[in-house]
C-alpha cells in the first residue's frame, strides 16, 4: 500500500527545519488542453502544492544544500514538462552555486497526460544531473515511495549516494503496470528497498527522520578538510626483520588478525558503508565506504578476508563494486584508498564465466588512470591477482607481516616442487615479504607490528590509519606539484 502520510514539504521540514527557502516559480497552464488543466488544479487543491515537486534550498548542520522533493499526492508525483523543467532549473542553479544537491524521488514515472513530450524530459533532467556530478558536486538520492518507471530509470540512478525509505516500492515499472504488459504477476518481494540493498542496487534503508543525519554525515565526509595540503611528518626508518618470511605469512592466516573492518572500528573519524556495483551485484568480500581518516575524507576499498570463504571467495562482481569506489573518487574528487587482504580470487567457472581475468585488467587500468591521490594498504595477505589488482597507487604502505605473491606459496610450491612442502622456502625465494617489496620499492612505507597485530588490534589500526593519513598528505601535495 502506497503511504500518503509524509508529504514532500513535511519531509524537507524533517531534514531543513526552517532553513528551507523555496525556489519555485509559477506554473503556466496556457496553451494545454482545458481538461488536463482541470486535472492539474484539482490535483492542486488535494496535494495543496501546485506540482509534482517541490524545489529549494536550506542547510543541513551549516551545509548549504539545494533539494528537489516529490510530491506523490500531485497526480501520483509524476513528471510532466513543466515538472521537468523546475527539476532542471533548480539541479543547474545548485550547479551554478556549487551546492550538494539531495533529491527525494516519490513518483510513478512519467505523466501519462503528456505522452512521450514529457517522457522525452528525463533526458534532460539526467543531463542536467551528469553536469553536475561533472563539477564534482555530491548528488544524494532518497528514494520514497513509491519510486518506479522513468524516474527511477533516470535520475533515480544516478546518486553517488543512494538510500531508500523502509519498504519503498521501487523499481522499473510498478507490479500492476508490469502484471497489465505481460500477462504474468510480478513476485512479491522483489521491487523492495530492503532486497535492493541486499542485491547491490541502492546503499541503505534509511527512515525519513534519520535521513537528515545521514545526509549530515555524507556531506561532512564529502567537504575537502583543510588539512588536507599540510605537510605529512617523514616516514620512520622501517624496523629490523626478526621473523622469517614464512612465519610472516602464518600470521596473516590467524583469525584474529584485524582486517579492513577492524582499521575503520577502531582508527576511522566516521564511516558510511555503501552496498554492491549500484548496478545489482554485491561481494561481501569486498567493503566499499566513504570515511575519513584524521580529518581527511576519501573512498575506501577494502577486501575483508574473514568474509571470502572456500564457498564464497571473491569474485568479479567485488572487482566491480571495487571500481564503483574508483569512479566515486573521481567523481567526487576525493582520495581513493584502497586495503589489499586476500587468499586468492574465485577459481570457479562462474568466475571465469563472469570476467574475472577482465576486472583485475580493469581494475588496473583504472587505478593506474585516478586523477585524484591514490593509497593501497597491503594489510596481510596478498594472494594473486585479487590483490594486484588494488595496488598501483601514488602510495603504496605494507605492514609488517604483509606480502604479496602471484599465488599462496603452496600454490608455487605445488608448480615447482610438486608437492606443497616447499612452500617456506618459496615464500622466501620469491621475495614475497613486505620487507622485500620495501627493498624492490614496490612499498613506499612500512609499518611496524611491534607486537604483531592480533597482539594489540588498536595499536596496529591506529598506525596503519596514521599511515593512511600520511600517504594521503603526501601524494596530495604532489600532485600538487
Amino acid at each position: 500500500m502506497i503511504r500518503t502520510d509524509l508529504r514532500a514539504r513535511d519531509l524537507i521540514d524533517l531534514v531543513l527545519g526552517d532553513s528551507f527557502t523555496s525556489w519555485d516559480e509559477p506554473v503556466d497552464f496556457t496553451g494545454l488542453d482545458p481538461g488536463y488543466v482541470a486535472q492539474l488544479e484539482a490535483a492542486r487543491e488535494r496535494s495543496g502544492v501546485d506540482e509534482a515537486v517541490i524545489t529549494g534550498a536550506g542547510a543541513i548542520d551549516g551545509t548549504a544544500v539545494a533539494v528537489i522533493a516529490g510530491e506523490f499526492a500531485f497526480l501520483g508525483g509524476s513528471i510532466g514538462r513543466a515538472t521537468a523543467r523546475r527539476i532542471v532549473t533548480a539541479v543547474q542553479r545548485a550547479t551554478r552555486d556549487r551546492l550538494p544537491l539531495l533529491v527525494a524521488t516519490c513518483s510513478g514515472g512519467t505523466r501519462m497526460q503528456e505522452g512521450t513530450p514529457a517522457f522525452l524530459e528525463m533526458i534532460a533532467i539526467s543531463k542536467a544531473i551528469v553536469a553536475h556530478k561533472a563539477a564534482g558536486l555530491p548528488y544524494l538520492v532518497y528514494l520514497r515511495n513509491p519510486t518506479t518507471g522513468g524516474v527511477f530509470a533516470s535520475w533515480g540512478s544516478l546518486g553517488h549516494v543512494t538510500v531508500a525509505e523502509p519498504g519503498a516500492l521501487i523499481g522499473f515499472l510498478g507490479p500492476r503496470v508490469v502484471e497489465a504488459v505481460t500477462g504474468t504477476p510480478f513476485p512479491s518481494g522483489v521491487q523492495v528497498a530492503e532486497n535492493l540493498v541486499a542485491k547491490g542496487v541502492i546503499d541503505a534503508v534509511v527512515a525519513p527522520d534519520g535521513l537528515a543525519g545521514v545526509a549530515r554525515r555524507v556531506l561532512r565526509l564529502l567537504t575537502p578538510h583543510p588539512a588536507s595540503g599540510a605537510a605529512a611528518p617523514p616516514a620512520a626508518p622501517p624496523p629490523p626483520r626478526t621473523t622469517s618470511t614464512w612465519e610472516s605469512v602464518l600470521l596473516t592466516r590467524r583469525p584474529d588478525r584485524p582486517g579492513v573492518r577492524d582499521l575503520l572500528r577502531l582508527g576511522a573519524d566516521d564511516v558510511i558503508p555503501l552496498s554492491g556495483t549500484g548496478d545489482g551485484q554485491r561481494d561481501a568480500g569486498l567493503l566499499l565506504a566513504l570515511t575519513s581518516f584524521d580529518g581527511l575524507p576519501c573512498v575506501l576499498v577494502g577486501q575483508d578476508r574473514r568474509l571470502q570463504t572456500s564457498d564464497r571467495p571473491l569474485g568479479p562482481s567485488a572487482l566491480r563494486e571495487a571500481r564503483r569506489g574508483m569512479r566515486l573518487a573521481e567523481e567526487l574528487r576525493l582520495p581513493l584508498v584502497a586495503v589489499i587482504d586476500t587468499p586468492g580470487a574465485d577459481l570457479s567457472p562462474s568466475a571465469e564465466e563472469g570476467a574475472l581475468a577482465g576486472e583485475i585488467a580493469r581494475c588496473l587500468a583504472d587505478m593506474s588512470n585516478l586523477s585524484v591521490p591514490s593509497v593501497s594498504v597491503l594489510l596481510g595477505q596478498g594472494s594473486g591477482g585479487a590483490a594486484l589488482a588494488l595496488l598501483p597507487a601514488d602510495r603504496v604502505i605494507a605492514a609488517e607481516h604483509a606480502w604479496l605473491s602471484p599465488l599462496p606459496p603452496e600454490g608455487a610450491s605445488a608448480i615447482v616442487h610438486h608437492d606443497t612442502a616447499h612452500a617456506p622456502l618459496m615464500a622466501e625465494r620469491q621475495k614475497v615479504s613486505a620487507f622485500d617489496l620495501l627493498e624492490a620499492g614496490a612499498v613506499h612505507v612500512l609499518v611496524p607490528e611491534r607486537p604483531a597485530a592480533h597482539e594489540d588490534p588498536r595499536g596496529f589500526a591506529h598506525a596503519v590509519i596514521g599511515a593512511c593519513a600520511a600517504a594521503i598528505r603526501d601524494a596530495t601535495n604532489a600532485r600538487r606539484g
